[in-house]
């Protein structure tokens, strides 16, 4: 490969680091067709994308990225595929449904997800409990909206039941 196709391939993968807020770095190799044919359709129903990569190219793509990704250069050692996405724990939710079904690969090799880097498949469990954006916010606005729930709830039963007790006082009376 010459050197200005390596320099448009490298550029290529830096906009797709870019462009996504997460990815991993997966053991692909030993699959054969048809577990590889699987995993790419699993990863395009989560919204994940799959790129085989050069170690080499990768690692000057992070190079040129704004941040540290050095704890991520020794796991760039044989086949490495490259699996981006949005949602932090996509990624890792895949790789765990296809270890589930006995298959040994992927395997996690490392992350990058939220600012920080996950290195090892012992890394697979903690990233697969991650919550994306949308899950935190849910979160959020579910606890917001508890209190005042809680209020609304007291306030019409406590009206009911004052009701129900004049009700009760002034028959007694009368």
């Amino acid at each position: 490969m010459r050197k200005e196709q390596k320099a448009v391939i490298i550029d290529q993968i830096v906009e797709t680091l870019q462009a996504y807020s997460c990815f991993y770095l997966v053991e692909t190799n030993g699959l054969n067709a048809e577990k590889t044919s699987a995993l790419r359709r699993a990863c395009a129903k989560a919204d994940v994308k799959m790129y085989a990569v050069k170690n080499t190219l990768l690692q000057k793509a992070l190079e040129r990225i704004e941040g540290d990704y050095s704890e991520l250069y020794g796991s760039l050692k044989g086949a490495t595929t490259l699996m981006c996405a949005n949602a932090g724990n996509a990624p890792a939710k895949l790789i765990k449904d296809f270890v589930k079904k006995g298959d040994t690969l992927p395997a996690l090799k490392a992350a990058y997800v939220e600012e920080t880097v996950y290195v090892g498949a012992d890394q697979l469990d903690a990233l697969c409990a991650i919550k994306s954006k949308n899950e935190l916010i849910a979160d959020v606005v579910a606890l917001l909206q508890s209190p005042a729930k809680n209020v609304v709830s007291a306030l019409t039963s406590g009206g009911s039941k004052l009701h129900g007790i004049l009700e009760t006082l002034s028959k007694k009376e009368g």
